[in-house]
């Protein structure tokens, strides 16, 4: 039997034209969702969704150490495919005027999130890149505290945008606000999806940083 000669493939045809995809989804966007009522339906839909996976009442203790009778866990909206979606590109919206170079925050609950956005950022053709902050530096490895940057990259003289799916106290976002300054980066605020209200707004004021939210659990309560 003569020898099988291998078949000639167009890889270009076979691979996805990447370019071309983001181009038809930006239109797509610009053609059914880029108006305000859009924007203004998105956020009730997200609401409903959040409301119905990440909203919860009953006696907790949360991270910050304070007791309460109702929490929020963002991880069933942020991995499920429309609240991802949905989360990202509200954030987006928020963020698009504000000229950031990165979007990142604290493990764990700013790494799908990170993720997400810099992916739509991407599509809608305003790429933004993504890190997160470990809560410790790994022991091994290349023992880093920030993650996501390849090597020889830095966040220095970066304009950078911590963010976090529920907000407290504000102390957690903070660990990463200080990580980031550190790397000689600008944090031009912080923005989370929820915020408790019951502090968040001081600390950041106090360490001069803006803040701004998605939602306020105000918002979950009278509904």
């Amino acid at each position: 039997m003569a020898d099988r000669q291998p078949i000639p493939v167009d890889w270009t045809c076979l691979l996805w034209n990447v370019a071309a995809v983001a181009d038809k989804f930006r239109h797509f966007q610009k053609c059914s969702r880029g108006t305000a009522v859009s924007k203004s339906a998105s956020r009730a839909r997200l609401f409903e969704i959040i409301r119905r996976r990440s909203f919860g009442r009953g006696d907790v203790t949360l991270a910050s150490g304070r007791k309460s009778d109702f929490y929020f866990n963002l991880k069933p909206t942020m991995l499920d495919p429309e609240g991802a979606t949905l989360l990202a590109e509200l954030t987006y919206e928020t963020l698009k005027d504000d000229q950031l170079d990165f979007i990142g925050g604290l493990e764990m609950g700013a790494v799908p999130l990170a993720g997400a956005l810099a992916q739509i950022s991407w599509i809608k053709g305003h790429p933004i890149a993504a890190f997160f902050v470990r809560k410790k530096p790994k022991e091994h490895g290349a023992k880093l505290a920030i993650e996501g940057l390849p090597k020889g990259e830095t966040l220095q003289g970066k304009r950078v945008v911590i963010i976090e799916d529920v907000t407290t106290t504000g102390g957690s976002a903070m660990k990463a606000v200080e990580s980031v300054r550190e790397t000689g980066a600008e944090v031009v605020l912080v923005l989370t999806m929820v915020d408790r209200e019951e502090g968040a707004t001081d600390t950041f004021g106090a360490a001069g940083l803006p803040f701004r939210s998605l939602y306020k659990a105000s918002e979950f309560l009278k509904a």
